[in-house]
């Protein structure tokens, strides 16, 4: 592109960032809370920045922020308030004086929590007057702003239709609707996903270290056998939306319990805590008590269940 029409796409690209900017505050400035600021800046977005620790503040303040001196500056700052804080504990804390001085605000609260915590807040601030929306931010601060990010949102759908251009910024947004806990519940849901991948790998890579394997070693064998695992995603999906867990078997539950209880003897024998694979092993014998051997393991979320 020559130097004249870079300038007219840059210029294009600025007044519409213009356009969609907002003033916006970003309450909690860890590290996760720095890149939220950081890309909202980025994006031409006015942002004024709190932080318990104010020193914080001093890299977002030297890129153009406005520095609250106290959270209720912040909060009449900005019709537009973003929480990231360390748990609901701090949020509690953090609006504890609040009041109605949040009415008529967009809360977006990026605070990782629990449905009932996610309940009382969006209760209290409701009544206030604000409008709340929980979210669960589905990346690490260097992916922020990046396509590999994405965020999920839940509660008043006003809310994210007002402030959903500035927070596209972040990465993809997924509204999945009015309750406040989908959010906050798919959250935790996707990180027992990773948490359970990462423990599978580790604990994996520890028994495959106890004959001498090292991790670098391992890996060329164990990242290849999850990616094909992985596959068997939507097959499960499938039987567990539609209860069925007998129809057309591969590996039936019978024989993956004996692997399984393999796994948890061998790693005794050999030192390895099995600490991972006992809950897994537990609820396989719960099945197999319960005469569903020869179903697919999927159906070990019967037993998750309790039934």
């Amino acid at each position: 592109m020559v130097a004249g029409g870079l300038k007219r796409a840059r210029a294009g690209n600025q007044e519409r960032r213009n356009t969609m900017s907002k003033s916006i505050s970003i309450i909690g400035l860890g590290a996760m809370g720095t890149a939220l600021a950081e890309t909202l800046i980025d994006a031409g977005n006015t942002a004024t920045v709190w932080n318990r620790t104010s020193a914080r503040a001093e890299a977002l303040v030297a890129r153009g922020a406005r520095r609250a001196a106290t959270v209720a500056d912040a909060i009449a700052a900005s019709d537009v308030l973003i929480l990231c804080l360390t748990d609901y504990a701090a949020v509690e804390t953090t609006l504890a004086d609040v009041g109605t001085a949040i009415a008529g605000k967009t809360v977006v609260n990026l605070t990782n929590g629990r449905p009932d915590e996610v309940r009382a807040i969006a209760a209290r601030l409701g009544g206030y007057g604000a409008r709340y929306l929980d979210g669960g931010i589905m990346a690490t601060p260097p992916m922020i702003g990046t396509p590999h990010a994405f965020v999920l949102y839940s509660g008043d759908s006003a809310a994210f239709g007002d402030a959903g251009e500035q927070l596209a910024a972040f990465g993809q947004s997924h509204y999945l609707g009015e309750d406040p806990v989908l959010a906050a519940v798919s959250d935790l849901a996707l990180l027992s996903a990773m948490y359970g991948l990462f423990g599978g790998y580790l604990h994996a890579t520890a028994l495959a270290g106890s004959v001498g394997f090292t991790a670098k070693q391992f890996l060329p064998l164990v990242e290849p056998w999850l990616a094909a695992m992985m596959t068997a995603l939507p097959d499960y999906a499938e039987r567990i939306d539609s209860g069925d867990h007998a129809r057309d078997v591969m590996s039936n539950l019978q024989m993956q319990s004996v692997a399984i209880a393999n796994i948890v003897a061998a790693s005794r024998s050999l030192g390895i805590d099995p600490a991972f694979m006992e809950p897994i092993e537990r609820l396989a014998k719960k099945r197999l008590a319960a005469g569903f051997g020869s179903d697919e393991a999927s159906g070990l979320i019967e037993a998750m269940r309790g039934k």
